[in-house]
């Protein structure tokens, strides 16, 4: 039987791929593409870290093992581009990629410590998942990558993967780690984006 955290770690990864998928979507959106390219960008972004941290850690890359990846980012894509540029609010781009960062960060961190990864090194595949189909995305569009700007975002992510891997460790009883761990890495992204919040 598979235990809770077994179960959610899904879930986080269907939630991230999602929000994910729709940030690519809007930034083809603003830059004006056509829906072939808004796809592409929902698939870079929504898959992008993750593959990246699947051959780093030695395990199959998502996508290639199973269509389910692909298909959500095709389905996200269609619908998000059937929604009028003028519906979104001004920072959409800005919480998707919150949610995302907060859910991919705990997701990434708990695939590569279910890989044998010990704990430090799995804190940064969860980085890793977190941030890399951001910047993949930003590059690609010709844009001021994510990682440039004034605000917090690697540490929400830092957070997010370092409380789940600690907690874990700790024996916390699943699924409270990801569900604190995910909580917070938002809570720190949301109050960067409100406040614009900034190492010195």
């Amino acid at each position: 039987m598979p235990t809770p955290i077994e179960v959610l770690l899904p879930w986080l990864n269907l939630a991230g791929l999602a929000v994910f998928a729709a940030s690519g979507v809007l930034m083809a959106v603003r830059r004006r593409l056509d829906f072939i390219a808004a796809c592409f960008f929902a698939l870079i972004t929504a898959t992008g870290g993750g593959t990246l941290r699947d051959l780093l850690i030695g395990a199959p890359v998502f996508w290639v093992q199973d269509a389910t990846p692909v298909i959500i980012c095709l389905g996200v894509a269609a619908a998000a581009w059937a929604i009028p540029i003028k519906w979104w609010p001004e920072r959409a781009l800005d919480w998707f990629d919150a949610a995302g960062l907060a859910a991919y960060a705990v997701y990434g961190a708990g695939k590569a410590l279910q890989y044998g990864i010990s704990p430090v090194p799995a804190v940064a595949a969860g980085v890793i998942t977190a941030c890399i189909g951001g910047v993949i995305r930003d590059i690609t569009a010709g844009v001021p990558s994510i990682l440039l700007r004034q605000e917090l975002y690697v540490t929400a992510a830092l957070l997010a993967a370092t409380l789940f891997v600690t907690t874990t460790s700790f024996g916390l009883s699943a699924p409270l780690p990801a569900l604190l761990a995910s909580a917070a890495g938002f809570a720190l992204r949301a109050a960067a984006i409100v406040w614009k919040l900034t190492l010195p």
